[in-house]
């Protein structure tokens, strides 16, 4: 087998977590090699098809570059409290306060490494704040920041097993187009991504349609990190049958969609194939319902919805996929054209909604209180009814992201085994640990995660292998 020997870490994973994990790293002196299971043209993971970070605005000072952010001030206890509430209060308290409490100044410190930002909300309605970012210049940024320090990349490279000398890491075996590859090292930061792309895990943990559900994300996501940590002696946790799925534009591709975002949905009315309701689209935020709402929508007939709206509400909608809005005199005729299995059954749910409706003043801003009355399930903001045409409707379904199970970790990114006990030299970062969402997921939260754990492994890698003092990487 051939041995690389000459660098200090391996970071397995080319997303926004290694990429944070190589630079931090690269700045205290390490040499760092970077695995990336992909082709260089496809490098990213997830990463490469995302476009937000969930930031504590009041924490954050983007005015310096030049960058102000256009919504109100958010601050790292509002984020606290929506980790909490979206997941039921489930999440792993000492991550959430690290990601709140670190993610200004990560977000600063990812700027001075080239990311670009772009900071009006791409939210329809109220929303919290986040810096929005082009996926490729994301990526391509941190790869040649890390580069420019001398990191190295080995591309279509799948690192499979920890390798250990007398019970201390030592390195990673990996499948390379040359054969088996030992990346000798100090250290190792696993930041892998997810185990989403697999049909089989997905299967697995999910059930057995779930072999089709679109993957908005990269297809290489496939969990032999998470694998690799739990054969090294991790403890696995999280949520395992638990998702962020997103609601999409049905015409997306299988994998690599992206975003694919359809916005506005809860100020108007979800039909599934049958033409009932069956969520109260005006629950809450887009921002705090689209993560959960692929997989309800998913386990619909057929595994779609419809989004029907009156014209008066065009305004407040937005779509990236790549299907189109339909539109026409009736909600039967829109609903037929989307291809419904029962679009008259649609058009009668629709009026019965309408009669169920008594609104005040429609704030699309706020959580504006407008609510049905004698449905179920009742719609219990932005119920209004729906009487305007020409009408508009957009199929949809459910996407999936990334699972909520992985690898244990503590608040300083190392591995735990199955006692408890950090695994000496071995870190985990991003969408690879679990332990921190559940039921559902604040948007723009797995990005920050990433950036913010992955920082972090680097800085104890540091410390681990000597290249600085303890407690000196976290404010270097």
């Amino acid at each position: 087998m051939n041995v690389i020997d000459d660098q200090d870490l391996v970071v397995v994973g080319c997303g926004i977590a290694g990429l944070s994990a190589a630079n931090r790293a690269v700045e205290l002196g390490l040499d760092v090699t970077v695995l990336e299971k992909a082709p260089k043209e496809n490098r990213g993971g997830h990463t490469w098809h995302s476009e937000s970070f969930r930031v504590a605005s009041t924490d954050c000072d983007l005015e310096q570059y030049g960058y102000e952010f256009a919504i109100d001030d958010y601050t790292p206890e509002d984020f606290y409290a929506d980790i909490m509430k979206q997941t039921n209060g489930r999440a792993d308290p000492d991550l959430a306060r690290t990601i709140v409490d670190e993610i200004g100044g990560t977000v600063e410190w990812l700027t001075e490494h080239g990311v670009e930002w772009d900071m009006e909300p791409l939210n329809s309605g109220y929303t919290v704040a986040r810096t929005f970012f082009d996926g490729d210049q994301l990526v391509s940024a941190l790869v040649e920041a890390a580069e420019s320090e001398g990191a190295t990349f080995q591309y279509r490279t799948e690192a499979r097993e920890i390798v250990f000398d007398d019970g201390e890491v030592a390195g990673v075996r990996a499948r390379t187009d040359d054969g088996h590859v030992e990346f000798r090292s100090d250290a190792v930061v696993v930041a892998a991504g997810g185990y989403e792309s697999s049909e089989e895990k997905r299967t697995r943990y999910y059930g057995s349609d779930y072999d089709a559900i679109k993957v908005r994300g990269s297809r290489y996501n496939t969990g032999e990190g998470i694998d690799m940590v739990l054969d090294a002696g991790g403890r696995a946790t999280g949520q395992w049958g638990g998702a962020h799925m997103a609601l999409i534009d049905s015409a997306s591709p299988d994998y690599e969609g992206g975003a694919n975002r359809v916005d506005g949905y809860q100020y108007g009315v979800l039909l599934n194939d049958r033409g009932e309701r069956f969520f109260d689209e005006g629950e809450d935020a887009r921002a705090h319902t689209y993560a959960k709402l692929g997989r309800i929508i998913f386990e619909e007939p057929n595994h779609v919805a419809y989004i029907v709206i009156d014209d008066s509400l065009t305004e407040h909608m937005r779509a990236t996929g790549p299907g189109d809005w339909v539109t026409g005199d009736s909600v039967a005729a829109v609903l037929d054209e989307l291809g419904c299995a029962s679009p008259e059954t649609g058009a009668e749910t629709v009026a019965a909604f309408n009669e169920a409706t008594d609104p005040d003043d429609f704030d699309p801003d706020s959580l504006d209180g407008n609510r049905t009355h004698g449905l179920d399930p009742e719609k219990t903001n932005w119920a209004i009814p729906l009487e305007e045409p020409p009408f508009h409707g957009y199929r949809v379904t459910g996407g999936i992201t990334f699972g909520f199970g992985g690898a244990a970790t503590d608040d300083r990114a190392r591995a735990l085994d199955t006692i408890g006990r950090p695994i000496p030299g071995l870190y985990v970062a991003g969408n690879t640990t679990g332990g921190l969402f559940y039921d559902n997921y604040p948007g723009g939260t797995g990005l920050a995660n990433g950036a913010v754990f992955g920082r972090i492994a680097a800085e104890e890698s540091a410390e681990f292998v000597g290249m600085v003092p303890a407690g000196v990487g976290n404010d270097a």
